[in-house]
């Protein structure tokens, strides 16, 4: 078995191409049609909007802390911080069904070794992840590709609890621990309610709590999508 290679008879590709080429004649969808730094509109929306306390909506790229972040005062309760990211087996939800799928990419939380030993966690430990909102049970991925006192979960695992008895997800949904409450610039699309949207940063804490023979614990706390492989 080789490998095929074929090459893009238009060469490899460049972003924003023919804006690079002239500017002047390819002008972006911005008010200015450059690449903004600072955003008019955003300051805008900034100045007319009316935010939630602690809410923060900034026309340039800076650093705001988020309701339920890593300062949060309910981190003494919940250490961990728990990130979203795309999952390679779905399209958000979608093809999260499909058993071959499933078998060959499980849903699993990501965990860094040094909190996965202060928890007695191994490899492959099936914990229980849960916090003010629910509770989900999967694998546990010990690596230290992931940060310690953070830890990650795919998302668009489909939800599989019995909501009429015990309501664990044993789908593992990241949904199933998350917030209604929608980031600053997302509040008036319906999207972003449902799992902290595209572009907002949430949190969600879970506990530090490990015990046997029960399952291992971890409470964490839903932030922002990160992209895995």
């Amino acid at each position: 078995m080789g490998i095929y290679k074929r090459k893009d008879p238009n060469g490899h590709f460049v972003a924003y191409k023919k804006f690079r080429e002239d500017p002047q004649a390819n002008p972006l969808k911005t008010p200015s049609g450059k690449i903004e730094i600072y955003s008019s509109k955003l300051a805008h929306i900034a100045s007319t909007w009316e935010l939630a306390e602690g809410d923060v909506i900034s026309p340039l790229p800076i650093y705001t802390p988020t309701f339920e972040g890593w300062d949060d005062p309910k981190r003494s309760t919940f250490p961990l911080q728990l990130f979203g990211f795309h999952y390679k087996s779905r399209t958000h939800s979608s093809y999260g069904n499909i058993d071959v799928l499933q078998a060959a990419c499980r849903q699993e939380v990501w965990i860094n070794p040094l909190d996965a030993q202060k928890r007695g966690i191994a490899n492959g430990d099936k914990v229980r992840v849960f916090n003010d909102r629910g509770e989900v049970r999967l694998p546990a991925k010990v690596t230290p590709r992931i940060l310690p006192g953070v830890s990650a979960m795919g998302q668009g695992a489909w939800h599989n609890a019995d909501m009429a008895g015990d309501k664990i997800d044993h789908g593992a949904c990241i949904n199933t621990l998350t917030t209604l409450r929608p980031s600053p610039p997302g509040k008036r699309e319906s999207s972003t309610y449902k799992s902290g949207g595209n572009r907002k940063n949430l949190s969600r804490l879970l506990r530090d709590v490990f015990t046997r023979p029960e399952l291992p614990v971890l409470r964490t706390q839903r932030h922002l999508k990160l992209f895995f492989g």
